[in-house]
């Protein structure tokens, strides 16, 4: 199996898991199960979020899930519990279909790192 068939069944698998625990089946999409990791990364999870705290939490993810690729370091834990991240390398100027492809891998190792998915 190639690389790219092993990433789309594994994404598949991960979107099925995500949708049926956190969205009563419909299928999340990618902005979504980014949010679900800045909701995991802050552990605060029985809460309501403003706008600008959303916003926020799918920043954290961004860069909790790019860390492991070089371009972001987790810095520190501020008062309120959020955790901040400093920019390591920029990332390269990439097409929005290179994008995708990026944070469904970056996603999908987050989880098998968690051990959520095999």
């Amino acid at each position: 199996m190639s690389r790219d068939e092993k990433l789309r069944e594994r994404w598949d698998d991960l979107v099925v898991k995500l949708s049926a625990q956190f969205s009563d089946g419909d299928p999340l999409e990618l902005d979504g199960i980014i949010y679900l990791v800045g909701v995991q990364e802050l552990g605060n999870y029985h809460r309501s979020f403003k706008k600008d705290e959303k916003v926020n939490l799918m920043h954290i993810a961004i860069c909790r899930l790019l860390e492991p690729y070089g371009y972001y370091d987790f810095e520190f834990f501020d008062d309120e519990g959020w955790p901040h991240y400093k920019v390591k390398e920029q990332l390269p100027p990439l097409k929005a279909g290179e994008q995708t492809v990026l944070m469904k891998e970056a996603l999908v190792n987050y989880f098998l790192e968690k051990e959520y998915i095999i």
